[in-house]
């Protein structure tokens, strides 16, 4: 007799999974001595060999295989992983340069970003309360470009980036420990030249690095797996509905981090901003329960 039911077994797994993105910007800020273009590149590399291990021990490579024989796939692979990895690159420049409450909001924005998409690609129409709450995202991000008198470009690459992979990402049907396997895999030559000829810093050389920072270093490879296999098999226990109210606890955290403990300013203006967002996010996931209070 199971201990836990399956449903159960899925909510620890989507917990993890957004915790563990959750926390990731502790591991980043520790890193902030190294340069951001060199964490990207080891993050690619090890992600590469963490997925690749998993991959053998799936006993997936026949999958990988016939992914690749797929020209399609491959180059829709290609596309994706250039997003995400220009994805990582802000991320990570955000963390360690003070901008931590911008990822925040970029990840909040994000399931917004997502429903523009759906209905300018995938032609899905939205209930004017969603619109509204789009609206509401608007008028949040032309705050903060009014107050700074820019955008917060930040918050806009990281969403649209991640949306655009994920829309990209359900045209190629692949496992999703293959698929990282591969768009890492895509990307390595130009982490792997970056880190042997044009890298330059002290650390850049694993040989003359001390075993605890190599360490850490190598950590970048579970940081990015492991969520994503803890994500796997939440979505394959839990409806998508019950698992998206668990994707704002990863940018909730990191508004927790930069505001308690990096102390990053947090001006009206912001606090106006992420009030849109929120309110917009309330009205998504609790359309049908607004449509009824307002009749």
């Amino acid at each position: 007799m199971n201990k836990f039911s399956e449903t159960q077994i899925g909510v620890m797994y989507a917990l993890s999974a957004y915790f563990i993105w959750g926390i990731a910007p502790l591991y980043f800020k520790y890193l902030d001595f190294i340069s951001v273009y060199e964490i990207l590149a080891h993050r690619v590399i090890w992600s590469v060999v963490v997925t690749g291990l998993l991959v053998s021990y799936l006993k997936d490579w026949g999958d990988v295989l016939s992914v690749c024989r797929a020209y399609k796939s491959v180059i829709m692979l290609i596309l994706t992983s250039l997003l995400i990895s220009c994805n990582w690159l802000v991320f990570i420049w955000a963390i360690n340069n003070g901008k931590m409450l911008e990822a925040s909001l970029g990840y909040f924005i994000n399931p917004i970003v997502n429903v523009v998409l759906g209905l300018v690609f995938l032609s899905e129409r939205l209930s004017r309360l969603k619109w509204f709450a789009v609206l509401l995202a608007f008028i949040g991000v032309s705050a903060q470009a009014w107050q700074v008198g820019e955008l917060p470009w930040v918050s806009l690459v990281l969403p649209v980036t991640f949306a655009f992979y994920g829309l990209l990402r359900k045209k190629v049907k692949v496992k999703a420990i293959t698929g990282l396997f591969l768009e890492t895999l895509a990307v390595l030559p130009i982490a792997a030249v970056y880190l042997i000829i044009f890298a330059e810093s002290q650390t850049s050389n694993l040989f003359n690095n001390e075993l605890p920072l190599n360490l850490l270093l190598m950590l970048a490879g579970i940081v990015t797996a492991m969520p994503l296999i803890c994500f796997g098999q939440a979505a394959l226990r839990l409806p998508l509905s019950t698992l998206g109210f668990f994707q704002y606890l990863a940018p909730s955290l990191v508004f927790v981090f930069a505001v308690f403990i990096y102390d990053e300013p947090i001006s009206f203006i912001k606090l106006f901003t992420f009030a849109c967002i929120w309110t917009g996010i309330f009205i998504f996931i609790f359309e049908n329960k607004v449509s009824r209070l307002l009749k």
